[in-house]
């Protein structure tokens, strides 16, 4: 699994690479799918999916039925869920065969150079069948939006250059997207009537926010300054707004922290929530012998509220970005535990108020993040890690109540990026 998501300050290509790991269209597809009402019934309790040491797991929302996938397919490293169906039953999976970078071997040079394979799993039948495989465009391609019941959003990567292709499932009618060096679409997030897409584009002129039909014309831009880095989207339940986050790359070139921020989807408003940059964006954990990273991005509640992790005042991660030198591993960061203090908290904003209530309150401070609630509005699942520790996936109610700790993944080595199906 690709480790620490945080684009660079001074390499144009490696912050256009941030979308081509893996995770980035796994919680683009599973938060950007079309809202829909709570599922009622008792037999098909709340459950959401996680990672783990390079595997996938499902599980209920009271921790019960966990189980990993395995799937009998030989040259195939890792496994992760791409998109959902709108039946439940059906999941679209990400496998990865062995990657190309490593040693000697430059991350945006080689990574994209690792074949990848798309599935679709019925979690009922246990059937497993290949997709898109027909008049393949490149190696590299990853899900990034199920767009309807036959047609899907695929990222390709062709020498360093990616672009968006719809095609059919199993990979025919391959149409443009976005255009090749215009920049790299990701983030992608579905309207709740299924007619728009909003996304970032990592262009030359920076990271920006747009929407577009579901053919990728009649594109609106919702956010784009100099300077400024827009991150991240996901459409407000009554589809009006899209939220995304805002970071400071030259005066944080980790990219740490940002903004919250939400954009009228038709491009007329652009508000920033929040004030010095309190969300944690780009999370990091562990220690040098289990260590692990990705983006942050916030997430809407059922009643339009916002989940994000607020840093404490004066909190400081444990691995420290080092702007000065070379990045060959699409990580580079120190393990600096010394100097790491504080923490985060996972808090609830009211956009139209701007009002922030906290969910979560640790004495000693930990690492709360990757918070979002279930669709029956009923829980909230996120990670929660302590400095120097992998994390561990917890639940508790929507009002903060009743946390409780589910799994610290295989062997107690870390399970992240909780998805809710």
């Amino acid at each position: 699994m690709h480790q620490g998501f945080a684009p660079g300050p001074h390499n144009r290509s490696r912050r256009q690479f941030l979308g081509t790991a893996a995770m980035a269209p796994v919680l683009a597809t599973l938060r950007g799918s079309a809202w829909a009402p709570p599922n009622a019934d008792p037999a098909h309790p709340a459950r959401f999916v996680f990672t783990s040491q390079g595997k996938t797991a499902i599980v209920n929302a009271d921790g019960t039925g966990l189980r990993y996938f395995e799937f009998d397919k030989p040259g195939q490293a890792t496994w992760q869920v791409g998109a959902k169906f709108p039946d439940q039953r059906r999941l679209i999976f990400l496998s990865m065969e062995p990657r190309r970078d490593g040693p000697g071997r430059p991350f945006e040079e080689y990574y994209t150079q690792t074949p990848t394979h798309l599935w679709i799993h019925d979690l009922e039948s246990g059937a497993l069948e290949e997709i898109c495989q027909k008049k393949r465009l490149a190696p590299f391609e990853t899900p990034a939006l199920l767009v309807g019941e036959d047609r899907i959003l695929v990222q390709v990567v062709r020498a360093k250059v990616g672009q968006i292709y719809s095609m059919k499932l199993d990979g025919s009618d391959a149409r443009e997207f976005t255009r090749a060096g215009e920049g790299l679409p990701y983030g992608l997030s579905l309207s709740p009537d299924g007619k728009r897409v909003a996304y970032h584009l990592a262009s030359p002129q920076g990271y920006q926010v747009w929407t577009s039909d579901t053919l990728g014309a009649n594109r609106v831009q919702l956010a784009g300054k100099p300077g400024h880095l827009y991150f991240g989207t996901s459409w407000s339940p009554d589809g009006q707004w899209v939220l995304y986050m805002d970071c400071l790359p030259g005066q944080d070139p980790g990219h740490d922290w940002a903004d919250v921020c939400i954009g009228k989807a038709d491009g007329t408003e652009h508000k920033v929530l929040t004030t010095d940059q309190p969300m944690w964006f780009a999370a990091t954990y562990g220690n040098p012998k289990n260590r692990g990273g990705g983006s942050n991005v916030p997430a809407w509640t059922r009643d339009g509220s916002i989940l994000f992790p607020r840093r404490l005042p004066g909190s400081r991660v444990a691995w420290q970005y080092q702007a000065d030198r070379p990045d060959v591993d699409h990580f580079n960061r120190e393990f600096q535990p010394e100097q790491a203090r504080g923490g985060t908290e996972i808090c609830l904003i009211n956009p139209s108020t701007g009002n922030i209530r906290a969910l979560t309150t640790n004495d000693p401070p930990v690492w709360d993040f990757r918070a979002s609630q279930s669709s029956d509005g009923k829980h909230v699942v996120f990670c929660r890690a302590i400095t120097g520790e992998p994390p561990a996936i917890w639940v508790m109610d929507t009002d903060g109540d009743n946390l409780k700790l589910i799994t610290c993944g295989l062997d107690d080595r870390g399970a992240d990026h909780p998805a809710w199906l």
